[in-house]
């Protein structure tokens, strides 16, 4: 590989747009997406792909000086905080230039019902004193966090389905975003939903339940996003991120 090599820490769709834009835009960069290989079935970004983790902070350091990368951008999930924390390390010890790609965190709006919660413990703890029948939308790895509930009714949506433990009272529902609003309301209808609990994830993907909760005034249990590492620049734009590879590799903007 050459010293243009670019690494995509994806797994998200900022990171497969990203790949898509450098393939295009800078032809002549190298460009690298790891996915963590926690879904079954990925969807591919354009480019090189490398599937499963680096082995820790270690790994990666030495997966960076092998391949003689330039620059790395984290477009992972707003949750994927180990990985995001491996990242700031091992591009420090490398010198590496690291920038963060993170879509906005939704924010509650006129109408909306949010109780704001630090961890899934939290999230499990309240969700028991205010709701019978919930649709748990946090992702497969964070459903053991409502295993202890008894009484509550879930209806776990996932990507692939989850391992144990789950909750005693639970049903599985296979399925993966967009959603629209109409689908997403008539969710909440037919399964008698009263309480969502939810990641700050951000995006449009997946927001379309919080309008219908809105519209069917239903509280919404929100997991805040882990804090990220200090000192690592951050955009939330696809072009600015595209724009910061630019620079990186020195290659002018009308190329």
């Amino acid at each position: 590989m050459t010293a243009s090599t670019v690494l995509i820490l994806g797994g998200t769709g900022e990171g497969r747009r990203l790949a898509d834009l450098l393939r295009v835009e800078l032809p002549g960069a190298h460009v690298v997406s790891s996915l963590a290989g926690r879904i079954a079935t990925p969807r591919h970004p354009a480019g090189s792909v490398r599937v499963g983790g680096f082995g820790g902070v270690g790994g990666l350091a030495t997966w960076l000086r092998e391949h003689r990368v330039c620059a790395v951008v984290d477009a992972t999930h707003p949750f994927a905080a180990r990985i995001s924390a491996a990242a700031a390390e091992a591009t420090a010890a490398c010198g590496v230039p690291l920038l963060a790609l993170r879509r906005r965190a939704w924010s509650p709006g006129s109408g909306d019902d949010w109780r704001c919660v630090d961890s899934m413990e939290e999230a499990a703890a309240l969700v028991r004193t205010i709701a019978s029948r919930v649709l748990l939308t946090v992702g497969r790895q964070e459903l053991g966090a409502f295993a202890g509930d008894r009484h509550t009714w879930f209806l776990a949506r996932c990507v692939d389905h989850p391992d144990p433990p789950l909750p005693a009272r639970v049903e599985v529902l296979l399925d993966r975003g967009p959603y629209t609003v109409a689908a997403e309301r008539a969710l909440l209808d037919e399964r008698g939903i009263d309480a969502v609990v939810t990641k700050n994830s951000g995006g449009p993907a997946t927001a379309a339940k919080l309008t219908a909760a809105r519209e069917r005034a239903l509280p919404v249990v929100m997991v805040r996003r882990p804090a990220c590492p200090h000192d690592v620049p951050e955009v939330s734009d696809v072009d600015a991120a595209v724009a910061w590879v630019r620079h990186r590799l020195a290659v002018p903007a009308d190329h």
